[in-house]
């Protein structure tokens, strides 16, 4: 598994370039700020689920769990150049300038009022002590980690992806974020049932 790490560099180039070829798809749309939010805030959330999936590649010992990284990997920097082609088509900023998740505020269906403002950190990300012991943990502990980390972390996103399905201004958002759910929904059942297997806990989440 030595040579993933160029294949997740080639793979991050070709989702970029991706992203880019769809601009001519992607008119701005009438009002933003729900797409926008959307696109900025699970670009962010992806990158760290990358990041997550590329470690276990290129240290984890169970081939099972490394199949997994390799899915979750490829599907979310394919979605992540997807998603800033979006936004460069735009002319709007690739990562968000004010803090994450205000986008949700109102939106019927959403926990988050208008009044909540901006977070700090969105649910489920894991934080830099929980990634830098992933990085060091021995092959059988990083996968184990590794499950528990991504579980907590496409629950986190469970609500942004709802918002964007339901309330994303343009329908190829909508269709995104709605592909990212059903895709995400099935993956925590499997987390979670290798996780059973293994005999490890589930994170709670935060």
């Amino acid at each position: 598994m030595r040579w993933l790490p160029l294949g997740a560099v080639l793979l991050i180039a070709v989702g970029v370039g991706f992203g880019f070829l769809l601009r001519g798809d992607a008119d701005p749309p009438a009002a933003g700020l729900i797409d926008v939010g959307f696109l900025q805030d699970m670009s962010v959330h992806h990158d760290q689920a990358v990041d997550m999936a590329a470690t276990e590649l290129t240290g984890g010992a169970d081939p099972a769990v490394q199949n997994l990284a390799f899915d979750i990997l490829t599907t979310q920097q394919n979605q992540i150049g997807r998603m800033q082609g979006w936004l460069t088509a735009w002319g709007e900023p690739l990562l968000p300038t004010g803090g994450h998740m205000a986008w949700m505020g109102g939106a019927h269906g959403s926990h988050r009022a208008a009044t909540d403002g901006p977070a700090t950190a969105m649910p489920g990300m894991a934080d830099a002590t929980e990634l830098a012991r992933l990085r060091a943990a021995t092959p059988a502990d990083r996968d184990v980690l590794f499950l528990q980390l991504m579980l907590r972390h496409h629950q986190g996103g469970a609500e942004m992806l709802a918002v964007g399905a339901e309330h994303a201004e343009t329908g190829y958002v909508r269709d995104l974020a709605r592909r990212m759910s059903a895709t995400q929904s099935a993956e925590s059942e499997l987390l979670t049932d290798m996780l059973r297997q293994r005999g490890a806990s589930v994170l709670p989440l935060r």
